[in-house]
Parts: structure tokens; sequence; C-alpha cells
């Protein structure tokens, strides 16, 4: 059969590429999805267990700094189009660590940009039919402030784009023109590969387009993330660790409405284009930890307030930035998309399959996951 597109997702073993790589490959049969993924510490092929064996679907151990590699996979699956999202993309790893921060997110993108330039300009039809996506994250636009109109305390009502109110603790939004501010290494290498994928379309023509995404929750998260963490800590009786005082804003996007939001913009965004895909959201951790408490406890059959002796405050995180809040109007004017869940319903659906999936979180948790790949791909 010949396939319709050739597609490499990178990071298509991780969090949010496990969902849009099971997206594509079930919603899109006559494509070939070649999910891209070096398999460090974050990536985990039990999250693609139910389409593994579709025809359609290729797994290829490599990492993105290879630019060789990235070149030889392009001509060996004729590839038309690219879906970016394999980054390291930790803070707290980064603040320690921001050599490989620099490499995978920097390096990593520029290889596999050179090598999709290289081998669509050496076709007869050169840029036509191809696509070059880049997702990264809000973190590159900095902090915003804390702020309230009229002396009103936050949070307070305001109408997102569907035209539905909810609840938010500033007036200001990062929308795609906000100028770079990154504070964390994590943040100032995704900028970076971001500038660099701009840069390959001014120069070259390379038909791009750029996603910038607020805080992702739902099933197959690292449990090095807050939600996944704190749900497995409740569940063993384990601390609950809070930077600072807990005030920090984040804007939360369930995994599933990304995942759709990168389809949607992939097939018809407009080349060189930026979209913000934000979900409206906006929780104070320490208000989204006692959420997360709430329900864990109901569902296990604890009392309420059982867990709340588990909060453990500790030293606030270097660089924290304050407050991220995406304006997705563009998004949802030009091409129609918007978050389909609010975020009660959003956590409820995500602690159970945590609570259900308990096997998969102490594979994870053990470390078992990485001695299986390293005996079937070595640990090149």
């Amino acid at each position: 059969m010949t396939m319709k597109r050739n597609i490499i997702i990178t990071g298509g073993a991780g969090f949010i590429g496990s969902h849009v790589v099971r997206l594509f490959v079930n919603k899109y049969p006559d494509y070939h999805i070649i999910n891209v993924d070096k398999l460090t510490y974050a990536g985990n092929l039990k999250n693609l267990t139910d389409i593994e064996n579709k025809p359609n679907y290729t797994f290829v151990k490599a990492d993105i700094c290879d630019y060789d590699k990235m070149l030889e996979l392009m001509r060996e699956y004729n590839v038309d189009g690219v879906i970016h999202l394999a980054a390291e993309s930790h803070v707290d790893r980064s603040i320690k660590d921001p050599f490989t921060f620099a490499k995978t997110n920097v390096m990593g993108t520029l290889s596999l940009l050179q090598a999709a330039k290289v081998y669509w300009e050496s076709l007869p039809e050169k840029y036509e039919g191809k696509r070059f996506y880049h997702i990264s994250t809000d973190e590159v636009y900095g902090a915003l402030e804390l702020t309230h109109p009229e002396g009103i305390e936050p949070p307070f009502s305001t109408k997102a784009s569907s035209g539905t109110h909810h609840e938010c603790y500033g007036e200001e939004f990062f929308v795609e023109t906000t100028k770079y501010n990154p504070h964390s290494p994590y943040s100032a290498a995704k900028a970076s590969s971001d500038h660099f994928v701009r840069a390959y379309h001014d120069t070259y023509g390379m038909p791009t387009v750029v996603t910038n995404c607020s805080n992702n929750y739902g099933p197959y998260q690292f449990p090095e993330k807050l939600i996944p963490l704190f749900i497995n800590n409740i569940r063993h009786r384990k601390p609950l660790p809070v930077y600072g005082k807990g005030e920090n804003v984040r804007d939360w996007l369930y995994v599933e409405d990304h995942a759709r939001a990168i389809d949607t913009i992939f097939h018809d965004g407009t080349i060189a284009e930026t979209y913000n895909i934000g979900g409206f959201n906006e929780w104070k951790n320490i208000d989204i930890i006692k959420v997360i408490i709430k329900t864990v406890d109901r569902l296990l059959g604890n009392p309420e307030g059982y867990s709340d002796e588990l909060i453990t405050y500790v030293t606030d995180r270097a660089g924290h930035d304050l407050r991220y809040a995406i304006d997705s109007r563009k998004l949802q004017a030009e091409l129609g998309w918007e978050p389909s869940l609010q975020f009660e319903e959003g956590i409820e659906k995500t602690v159970r399959w945590y609570l259900d999936n308990q096997e998969w979180m102490d594979n994870i948790t053990s470390g078992d996951y990485q001695k299986y790949y390293e005996s079937m791909y070595g640990n090149r």
C-alpha cells in the first residue's frame, strides 16, 4: 500500500508525543507514522502498546542530534512532514544540567532542520507539500504578573475565546507576538530552537510552523511532573513537596486536547505562523494540589482531608516564574480549535487513569522499563 503521507514524529514515546502518535496512527491509516525517540528516561514504549503492531506505524530508536541518521531516515522513508516534540523539558533538571538541554533542544532541532532541508531541496518538488512543525512552550515568554482590575483580588472572571467565562489571575496573557524572555536553562534552550526554526523559513523558505503550549496533564506523564508525582505520593503516603507557598500560577491543558490542536495545525495552520495553545484554565499550584488530594482521597475511599497533612513546603525553585497564561484566541478564530474539557473533568479522568494503571507507574518508578529497553536496543 502506498502511503498518502510519511511523517516523522520525534519524541513519540514521551508523554505528549505518545498521544500525538496514537491520534495520527488511528485517525490516518493511509499515513505512515515514524516514531523517532532516543528512549531516554522520559521515553516509554509501553505508552504505545495499543498501536505498536499497526501496519502504518514504525518505531526507530535514534538520537535527533545524530544528523547523519536523521538524513538517512528522511531518505529511507521519503518523509514529507516532521512533527518535532523531542526535548528535555524538566526545569529542575535543566538547572542542574544545562548542557544536556542545550544539546538536545538546540542542536537536536538544528540537526532535524538541516536534514529536512537537505532532503527536501534534493527533490524535484522541493518544499511543495512539506511541513516542519515545531512544538515549543509558553515558558519562552518569561512570566506574567498577578494583577487585578479595579481593585478586585484574583482570581476574577474573564471571557475566554469560546465565550464562556473562566477564572484568571491577571489581565495580561501571552500572545503570539509576546517578546521572548526565558528565565531558565530549559526555556532558554527552547527559545533558541524556536528561533532556528523561524530562521530556516526566513533563510531557506522551509515551510515551518511553531506552537507554544501551556502545562499539559493527563495519562502517561512521567512521574517527576507535579500531577502524576502527587497522585503517586498520596497513594503511598509520601510527602507532597510544594515550592515556596504554592502561589505560582499555571495554565493547564489536557493532553488529548493538545494532540487535537497539533493535528489541526499540522494540516491547516498557515506556514510561518505561530499559534499559542492553552486551556484558559489557570490555577495556583497550591489550589491544584488540593484538588488532586481531594480527588485521590475520594477515589481511594479515604475520608476528606485525610492526605492534607502530606503537604510539605520546600525552598522555592531558582528563577521560578510567577504566572503563565496563554491566549489561544488566534487558534480558535483561524482554525476552530478550543479545549474540550474543564479542569475538574480532566483531573478526574487523569487521577482515575493513574490509579487504574499502577503497574505502569510501578514500572516507571522502579526503573524496570529502562532495563528492558537496554536489553532490546543497547545503551546507544
